[in-house]
């Protein structure tokens, strides 16, 4: 099923796939007790996921809606007037760069996390109206205590419109030992 192998397709977009009306996909949706976009971004929020530590929730740009602390996440933005150049309906960059920038220092399990250096590409032009979907992965970190590799992918629908490679500082003063309480390092 298209919704079960991705949660945040939009009425329209299956509308374009399945090739019918958006009548038939909210009513076979409604019949099929499938709720819509909105609620299903609800319920995954309301599903257990980790607790944001390096910010406050607020200052992630864009929806948390997973979460797994040195491990992965996903956000959900979606593009309006206010991200977008007036003429041309494009959104400015750094709205998009901010989303993935904001996700790969949220998903860090640590009181600090800062940015130490980001090498992105832009794949192509996000659009008024748009959704973009960040997913972040730590690749790594567990060895290097003091930085962590996040990597980013941003996508509207199936296509990606925006990839980064994040070198993420985290704050070497702490420790878990196998209890997970916390312990000052001594060096």
């Amino acid at each position: 099923m298209i919704i079960e192998e991705n949660p945040f397709v939009t009425d329209q977009e299956l509308t374009r796939q399945l090739k019918v009306s958006i009548q038939t996909i909210r009513l076979d949706r409604l019949e099929l007790g499938i709720p819509e976009l909105r609620e299903r971004l609800k319920l995954m929020a309301e599903r257990s996921y980790d607790t944001v530590r390096s910010l406050s929730l607020d200052e992630v740009i864009g929806e948390v809606v997973d979460l797994q602390l040195d491990k992965s996440g996903i956000s959900i933005f979606e593009i309006r007037e206010e991200h977008v150049f007036s003429r041309t309906g494009i959104a400015r960059g750094h709205h998009v760069f901010a989303q993935a920038n904001s996700l790969a220092v949220a998903v860090i399990n640590d009181e600090i996390a800062l940015t130490s250096s980001a090498d992105i590409r832009f794949v192509r032009s996000v659009h008024l109206g748009e959704k973009c979907i960040a997913k972040a992965y730590v690749r790594s970190g567990q060895e290097n205590k003091a930085k962590a590799k996040v990597e980013v992918f941003t996508y509207v629908g199936e296509e990606m419109v925006f990839h980064g490679n994040f070198i993420i500082y985290r704050s070497a003063t702490s420790e878990r030992n196998e209890r997970g309480a916390l312990h000052a390092d001594s060096h």
